[in-house]
């Protein structure tokens, strides 16, 4: 399956009923493919007429207790902060998924990783942040996308499945494996069901008291710190006896991969540190391996975003260098040999 499609069947088997989106490259796959699978399973598909309209309907079907979603890319995910930020404040599950593509501005439709700081810093107004989960593999997007629905419940939050448009085009096995925990078993005292004789909720982000309102932001505080607490996720891979590690994530994670098999085979010594959760960043495993580590390289398809925590990571107890293409442009192994080549010379 493509790796789109993969992350569509992975959301129908994790529950997932409603889906509302506007289309938009590199993603529509996603669309298509719920836009005849949901029915199948008595769930509903709806095309809105714009991302804002659709971000809202996520919030609406979320506050009503179901599993929503919604996908789109760059300057979609853009037009939709707003709603997520709301959302984040009324304390609700629901999955985003964002297929980057070259920007700023409407870019181009190729594949970039130039997103990070709005995923993983907020991105709306106000004191919140996603769980960001990058797959690097279509395997991986299945696997990640069902896990999302869970930490959605589980921390009433939303979860962002971050990826390049390059992961939703690759055509790969997947395989589907049942849900750990099957969907449904809790009930959700907090979701409104318009039942006669229920007790009154009220889903609301307006407190017009300051106090009452710095409560929430402090209750919101405390279970994004249980968040940081308990679900970080890395890969580390052929870094036992490295000296040069390669920071990278989701498609880049990949081309750095045989890039380092190649260099494997000349002698040096390299491995890579990828970060699956980027938020909660793996910054303990950066701090940890910089005690031995003489040189980090960040490859990023951006100007430089991922690079910045890596930095805060390290804490200049290691020397922390950058390489990157933009604008829809992928390094290639053979550019990533060369940087790599050019720090073990002693270059920067």
């Amino acid at each position: 399956m493509a790796g789109n499609e993969a992350i569509a069947e992975a959301a129908v088997q994790a529950g997932c009923r409603y889906y509302f989106g506007y289309p938009i490259t590199p993603q529509n796959e996603i669309g298509e493919y719920l836009s005849w699978r949901l029915p199948e399973v008595g769930g509903t598909y709806l095309q809105a007429e714009s991302e804002v309209a659709a971000i809202y309907m996520v919030f609406g079907a979320a506050g009503a207790g179901a599993r929503a979603m919604t996908s789109s890319s760059s300057p979609g995910i853009s037009l939709m902060q707003e709603g997520i930020s709301y959302i984040a404040a009324a304390e609700l599950p629901c999955v985003l998924v964002n297929m980057m593509r070259g920007g700023p501005g409407l870019g181009g439709i190729h594949p970039s990783q130039s997103d990070y700081f709005q995923a993983t810093k907020g991105g709306g107004h106000g004191d919140y942040h996603l769980l960001v989960l990058a797959p690097s593999t279509g395997q991986e997007a299945a696997n990640l996308t069902m896990l999302a629905f869970d930490l959605a419940d589980k921390y009433l939050n939303p979860v962002m499945i971050l990826g390049d448009g390059n992961i939703g085009q690759m055509m790969e096995p997947v395989e589907f494996r049942p849900p750990e925990k099957p969907f449904g078993g809790s009930k959700k005292d907090w979701a409104i069901t318009g039942a006669i004789g229920d007790k009154r909720k009220l889903i609301k982000t307006l407190y017009l008291d300051p106090v009452i309102l710095e409560k929430r932001n402090l209750e919101i505080g405390r279970k994004l710190r249980e968040v940081v607490k308990n679900e970080v996720r890395f890969e580390s891979y052929m870094t036992d006896d490295a000296y040069i590690v390669i920071a990278a994530y989701g498609t880049v994670a990949r081309i750095a991969k045989t890039a380092i098999k190649v260099l494997r085979g000349r002698g040096l010594k390299v491995g890579l540190l990828r970060p699956i959760s980027l938020y909660p960043f793996p910054y303990p495993a950066f701090a940890q391996m910089a005690e031995r580590v003489t040189d980090f390289l960040v490859v990023e398809m951006s100007m430089g975003q991922m690079i910045e925590d890596v930095k805060l990571s390290v804490c200049n107890k290691s020397r922390v260098h950058f390489y990157s293409r933009v604008g829809g442009m992928v390094p290639s192994y053979d550019e990533i040999i060369a940087e790599v080549e050019k720090i073990a010379k002693g270059g920067v």
